[in-house]
C-alpha cells in the first residue's frame, strides 16, 4: 500500500506519480489521505490500479479515468468522474451536480445522493446510485444505463437519445421527449447486473424503465418552416 498525504506533498506529485504507473506496476493499491476537499484528484489514471481517498473530494475527482478503480470514503464535489472512459468509480457519500458527465464508460456507483444533471450527455457510462438524483438528471444521454434506487427530480431524461434509465421511487416529472417504457425481460437481466455491480440490494422488479420516445432527433419537414 502506497500512503500519499496530500495535504503536506501536495497535489501535483499525486497525480504525477500516479500518471506514472503502467499495466506492470506493482504498486497497485494507493491510499490519500487529507485530501480536504481538494480539486482533481486522481484525474486521467490510465492503469489498473486502486486509489483509496479517504475523505471528502472537490471538483472533477477521477475525471477521463481508465483501468483504475477509485473509492472516495466521503462525499465528491461537481464533476466526479466526468468523462471517464473505463474502470470504477465508487463514492460512499453523496456526490454534486453532474456526476458521470460526457462518460464514456465504466462504472460509477454513488451510495449517498447525487445532485442535478447526474449523468448529463452520458456516451456508455453506467451510473448507480443507491439514494435520488436531482433535476435534469440524465440530459441528453446518447447511451449507458443510469440506475436510481430513490427518487429522481423534474426533467429526467430530457432530450434523451438512446440510454437507458432505471428508476425505483417516484419521478417529479419527465424531460423532453422522455417517456416510460415497458420492462422486458432483457432490462430486468440488465439491471440485475447493474444492481449487483453497484452493491446494491434493490430487486429489478421494483424499477421502472424511461427511455426516449424518438420524435426530437427525427427530422420532420413540419419543422423545417
Amino acid at each position: 500500500m502506497q500512503t500519499y498525504d496530500l495535504e503536506a506533498e501536495g497535489l501535483r506529485g499525486l497525480n504525477s506519480a500516479l500518471h506514472a504507473q503502467s499495466e506492470t506496476t506493482n504498486q497497485t493499491k494507493w491510499e490519500i489521505v487529507n485530501p480536504k476537499g481538494s480539486h482533481a484528484i486522481a484525474v486521467g489514471l490510465d492503469a489498473p490500479i486502486e486509489v483509496n481517498v479517504k475523505g471528502s473530494t472537490g471538483y472533477y475527482c477521477a475525471g477521463m479515468n481508465k483501468q483504475a478503480t477509485i473509492l472516495v470514503h466521503g462525499s465528491a464535489g461537481p464533476g466526479v468522474a466526468e468523462n471517464m472512459m473505463s474502470g470504477t468509480v465508487i463514492i460512499d457519500g453523496d456526490a454534486s451536480q453532474y456526476a458521470g458527465a460526457t462518460g464514456h464508460g465504466g462504472t460509477l456507483v454513488i451510495k449517498g445522493n447525487a445532485s442535478s444533471r447526474c449523468g448529463i450527455s452520458m456516451k456508455g457510462i453506467d451510473i448507480v446510485v443507491h439514494g435520488n438524483v436531482g433535476h435534469m438528471s440524465a440530459f441528453m444521454a446518447q447511451s449507458g444505463n443510469l440506475v436510481v434506487c430513490g427518487d429522481a427530480g423534474d426533467a429526467l431524461g430530457d432530450s434523451i437519445y438512446e440510454a437507458r434509465l432505471f428508476v425505483r421511487g417516484s419521478v417529479k416529472s419527465l424531460g423532453a421527449d422522455c417517456i416510460e417504457k415497458e420492462m422486458r425481460p432483457e432490462h430486468i437481466e440488465i439491471l440485475r447486473d447493474l444492481l449487483e455491480k453497484g452493491g446494491c440490494d434493490a430487486k429489478p422488479e421494483e424499477f421502472r424503465r424511461y427511455g426516449s420516445a424518438r420524435q426530437l432527433y427525427t427530422f420532420k419537414i413540419d419543422n423545417a418552416y
